[in-house]
């Protein structure tokens, strides 16, 4: 019997919930230009979201919401004027940026694999494959310093009503792939806010921060899920091909063997069929052991309280340039039911942190960020509501357009911040 509990709790050191008892559309300024819209299904018509939207011959990016709307920036300066979206799955497309109104609808149309495309005979099983992707890891990801920048965005909710809302434009440091140096994030600016009120005496915080979402970079992170021991834990299986860009892409779903003691993943590794290039993975924790799982989120809790995960999803999205590939977007998904003694209702918590790059240069300086401004991998970012009140806070950087609710608790926040100004 192997466990691989040592390895998943390695993880989830960076993706700590603490408990504690506590009592349209254009919109233009001096240097840049926002274009608004949204991408749906051709067919359908639904709205599709992870879409990646990337100023053509730029490094200039931004992803769709979970409504398929986004905004993007651009620099009037730019001489760039065609907008390229892709998503997994789909046909990619061209849209002239002057065509994004605010009220433009890009449709994408799905993309049908034939097995024909990728050549599942050219590895004996999908684990040999899973293998071959770490293997030429240095061949297929960008081995130069960079320095990006990101948006980080957290909520955490109480049911379906927002209690916690943080947001942040960060300096990411990202090292080259083949270094065993960690990367370096700085925070820029930021707005926190919230609601105690709703926390029913129960306060939850995400500990990590930006870093809940970077260390899902399993490329530069292996260690966190795949490493040379631990894939002999799981089991893995060719699924039926796809394709993200007009290039053909493996699909392989993976889970824990039968005999693996502990909690590990499932899920599914989306592999560039040319290159064997990682570009996509979204994958769950197996909670079987609710009381185990328990103890690898937990930091600290009340003795009166209870709390078990129900849910632990998550999604890494890697963008490709000039044949290498890195991080572009990282998704946390998490759910706890709380159950505090000698009370007859639970509480359910739902916490979701995303970070996007938006931008990217080489790192030629070789500046990391000044050590008192580095964020920790611990760090749990504070209350700050004042940027809230300002419509224009983030300036030229782009950000992940928010979905309906979250625009609806910004609203609260800024009449709040009215209403105590007086």
């Amino acid at each position: 019997m192997k466990s691989i509990l040592k390895m998943t709790r390695l993880f989830f050191g960076t993706l700590l919930v603490m408990l504690f008892f506590c009592s349209p559309n254009l919109h233009a300024q001096d240097n840049f230009t926002e274009y608004r819209g949204i991408v749906v299904d051709m067919d359908s018509q639904d709205p599709l979201v992870f879409v990646n939207l990337s100023l053509k011959n730029t490094n200039v990016s931004t992803v769709t919401n979970t409504e398929g709307k986004f905004t993007l920036k651009v620099d009037n300066d730019t001489n760039e004027s065609i907008v390229l979206a892709t998503l997994l799955g789909y046909e990619p497309k061209e849209i002239p940026i002057s065509e994004l109104n605010g009220n433009t609808k890009i449709y994408l149309k799905q993309k049908i694999t034939k097995l024909t495309e990728v050549n599942l005979t050219a590895f004996k099983n999908a684990e040999s494959l899973v293998r071959r992707v770490f293997a030429d890891k240095n061949k297929n990801t960008m081995n130069e310093s960079t320095k990006m920048t990101a948006f980080y965005r957290e909520t955490i909710k109480r049911r379906n009503r927002n209690v916690s809302l943080t947001e942040a434009v960060v300096n990411l440091y990202k090292q080259p792939y083949n270094s065993n140096r960690r990367d370096i994030i700085s925070l820029h600016k930021a707005r926190k806010s919230t609601d105690y009120k709703r926390l029913d005496t129960v306060a939850v915080k995400l500990q990590g921060g930006p870093f809940s979402t970077l260390y899902l970079d399993i490329m530069k992170y292996p260690e966190y899920i795949f490493t040379d021991v631990t894939l002999d834990y799981y089991q893995f299986e060719f699924d039926a091909p796809s394709t993200v860009n007009d290039r053909p892409v493996y699909v392989v779903r993976f889970n824990q063997k039968p005999t693996v003691v502990g909690s590990g993943y499932q899920g599914k590794l989306f592999i560039d069929a040319t290159t064997l290039a990682l570009t996509s993975a979204t994958y769950s924790l197996n909670i079987t052991d609710s009381k185990a799982a328990s103890e690898l989120f937990v930091r600290k809790k009340p003795r009166d309280i209870n709390v078990y995960p129900t849910q632990a999803a998550y999604r890494v999205d890697y963008r490709e340039k000039n044949g290498k590939w890195y991080y572009g977007y990282g998704l946390v998904q998490l759910t706890f039911k709380v159950n505090k003694k000698r009370k007859l209702f639970n509480s359910v918590y739902s916490l979701t942190s995303e970070m996007a790059v938006t931008d990217w240069e080489v790192n030629t300086s070789g500046f990391m960020a000044n050590p008192r401004d580095r964020l920790k991998p611990s760090v749990i970012i504070a209350d700050a509501v004042s940027g809230f009140s300002d419509p224009d806070f983030w300036g030229p950087y782009n950000v992940i357009e928010p979905e309906k609710s979250i625009e609806s608790a910004i609203n609260k926040i800024r009449r709040k911040i009215e209403r105590e100004k007086g």
